[in-house]
């Protein structure tokens, strides 16, 4: 993979807490944007996969019931904590 040189403004607060960063882990500013910058693309990627996906089984008329939603949630940091609920409304049940 090629690398191409890119230009970026930073406020002088982020640019020294960029560079103060850095020079604790050792690392070239750079370096540690160029991290940042990927980690960011990769969770928005992620996140939007996510809603699409979620978008996608609305649109096929999938749901979790509130029940189901609520019962899974009352059970959290319980010993009796049950698995996330899985679809229970759908087109055939609606």
């Amino acid at each position: 993979m090629g690398a191409t040189p890119y230009s970026i403004c930073l406020d002088d607060e982020l640019r020294r807490s960029l560079e103060k960063e850095a020079e604790i882990e050792g690392r070239p500013p750079a370096q540690l944007a160029v991290r940042a910058i990927r980690s960011m693309l990769e969770s928005k990627a992620a996140k939007r996969a996510e809603i699409y996906s979620a978008i996608e089984e609305a649109d096929q008329g999938k749901f979790i019931s509130a029940e189901a939603m609520n019962a899974w949630i009352d059970s959290w940091d319980s010993e009796s904590e049950i698995s996330p609920p899985k679809t229970d409304i759908t087109p055939d049940k609606a």
